[in-house]
């Protein structure tokens, strides 16, 4: 009994005690249980966000994958944001040699890609139909224009001051191409002039060899064609007809075109050159059975590993000695608007932009390190892996010496004359299209003076 009593007197004491410290205890436990809830809380932020960042996101992108030049930066890229942000999933799909049609039949029929490659040309037309994103505010927030090069910021801004698209290539060149081993084979000098250039047609034809292969199923390489003849006499070249500021039927323009017809006829080109596409038209180059080849500066890797030595880039021939000397570096090309481009109705805005943008400096940086190409927007931070092919050599320490440029055709800012120049350019390469046709045709597109 007595040890019983012991038991409740203690239970007593432990009773008033708890009773009398009672506020005291609820307010430490409600302390701790704000404190615990708080921590709660502060530990969930970040696992709801990381949630959020780690959600599976599926983007499909429209892109260039033709040739080493293009996929292996591509595939560069892809492999360095699955490290960046691994939850992104990106389907490609090959973008056509087309020009930009089908990209354009996409975007009218709703079935625009996520992201796309876009050159002036779509930027132009896209902007007007509504179908591409304005990247201003993800140009501020991505520090992209920090990571831009001074003399290429004209590749990220368009004329109205917008971003459209996170560009990868800086300014850029047409270069024709030659086989040194059939120049030297066949005894033909390499020209300098317009008459040495028909005499190299005549000779390679009479050996059975293409003298030059044109890929001109795409009209932009008959457009540069044209262009490197003008830029001869006018270095504005087609830049100065976009602009209103000159006639097709200007000296420089006409003999440019009535230039192209006569060595067209004389067979400079190969039978259906227009219905060829690019890997038709490397094919003959790269096989030792065309003499000559028309492309941008992006050939040179292809045509290296191809050729190895026996490729080489010429100067583009003049009317005389004299020409030829003084418009030597008065280059067809340039540069303008371009890149990786985003779907306005993409369903996330923010993440497709950050990949364009990421993708961009990440091909940007594989061509210069790896691909021995120093044309690029953006500022590389990494060595050069590999060395510059004697051909990238030769334009790289040509490039301050380069007195004009003009532009490729996707940079041509006004769409009409952009898709005369085309069409009129493509029809001179058949043979069967007279220079005043071409001049009537050009004329009615070019735009007033701005």
């Amino acid at each position: 009994m007595k040890k019983m009593a012991i038991f409740i007197m203690s239970l007593c004491l432990v009773f008033v005690a708890a009773c009398g410290s009672g506020g005291n205890n609820e307010a430490a436990n409600n302390k701790a249980t704000d404190e615990g809830n708080k921590e709660t809380a502060t530990n969930a932020a970040p696992e709801e966000t990381k949630a959020e960042e780690a959600k599976p996101v599926k983007l499909r992108i429209y892109a260039q994958y033709a040739d080493d030049d293009t996929k292996l930066p591509y595939d560069y890229a892809v492999a360095e944001l699955k490290k960046e942000m691994p939850n992104v999933e990106l389907e490609l799909e090959v973008q056509a040699q087309d020009d930009g049609q089908k990209l354009k039949t996409y975007a009218a029929t709703g079935n625009l890609p996520d992201i796309f490659q876009a050159g002036l040309d779509i930027i132009t037309t896209f902007k007007k139909s509504g179908n591409i994103l304005e990247l201003d505010s993800y140009v501020d927030e991505l520090g992209f224009r920090d990571k831009m090069y001074p003399s290429t910021m004209n590749t990220l801004v368009a004329d109205d001051g917008h971003t459209y698209a996170f560009p990868y290539a800086g300014n850029e060149f047409v270069l024709l191409y030659y086989n040194k081993e059939l120049f030297e084979q066949n005894n033909v000098k390499v020209p300098t002039t317009y008459d040495e250039l028909m005499t190299a047609v005549k000779a390679f034809n009479a050996a059975g060899i293409t003298p030059m292969s044109l890929f001109a199923k795409e009209k932009w390489p008959t457009v540069a064609l044209f262009d490197m003849f003008v830029t001869r006499n006018e270095p504005q070249g087609i830049l100065k007809l976009d602009k209103g500021e000159a006639s097709a039927s200007d000296p420089a323009y006409k003999e440019a075109a009535d230039k192209i017809i006569e060595l067209v006829k004389a067979g400079m080109l190969p039978k259906g050159a227009t219905n060829l596409n690019y890997d038709q038209a490397a094919a003959l180059f790269h096989q030792g059975k065309a003499a000559m080849f028309l492309n941008g500066q992006w050939e040179i890797a292809e045509s290296t590993k191809q050729l190895g030595e026996k490729a080489g880039w010429m100067y583009f021939p003049g009317k005389d000695a004299a020409n030829y000397e003084a418009s030597k570096y008065a280059f067809s090309g340039g540069g303008g608007p371009g890149g990786y481009a985003v779907n306005p109705d993409t369903k996330d805005k923010d993440v497709a932009a950050k990949v364009a943008a990421f993708l961009s400096l990440k091909y940007a940086e594989y061509k210069y390190t790896e691909r021995g190409n120093p044309l690029v927007s953006t500022k590389v931070d990494k060595a050069i892996v590999t060395e510059y092919p004697p051909m990238m050599k030769q334009l790289s320490d040509d490039i301050a010496k380069i007195t004009s440029t003009t532009s490729f055709a996707w940079g041509l800012s006004d769409a009409k004359f952009k898709a005369a120049i085309e069409d009129a350019s493509q029809s001179l390469m058949t043979g069967a299209y007279s220079s005043e046709q071409f001049i009537e045709d050009v004329n009615k597109a070019i735009p007033a003076a701005k």
